[in-house]
């Protein structure tokens, strides 16, 4: 039996394309699970936060990645994220390391750039909801 993915990339040919790797919506149909999360930081394991804005997203996406993992799912069920970083950042290096992780995966995305975050060393924060 062929079924249409779950979740599904919606791209309208009447709009604009998005501006980087990401889809402008995605479309759930019938999902049995949700996960939603809080706005996970680059802070290891070990409780050390890396300096370079790029090194604290690879470690949100690895701290993303376990959540999933702990919730039977995988990147190719998020379908949205919000991205917050902080002002004067390398922004490249933010979407880099989302890119990494996805793959050929395309979720709904927003980027914020915000004042400041809850801590100092912060310097970006994501959430993602996924369904399966």
């Amino acid at each position: 039996m062929n079924q249409v993915p779950r979740n599904q990339v919606i791209a309208p040919t009447g709009i604009a394309p998005p501006a980087a790797r990401y889809a402008h919506a995605v479309l759930s149909e019938n999902p049995s699970r949700w996960l939603h999360t809080a706005g996970v930081v680059g802070v290891r394991p070990d409780g050390t936060i890396p300096n370079d804005v790029g090194d604290q997203a690879q470690v949100i996406w690895q701290n993303l990645d376990a959540m999933l993992s702990e919730a039977k799912m995988s990147a190719a069920d998020i379908v949205t994220m919000m991205t917050y970083v902080i002002p004067e950042q390398d922004l490249a290096s933010v979407m880099e390391a989302r890119d990494a992780y996805f793959g050929d995966h395309l979720a709904a995305s927003t980027l914020l750039v915000v004042p400041q975050l809850a801590q100092p060393s912060w310097k970006v924060e994501i959430s993602i909801i996924a369904s399966k």
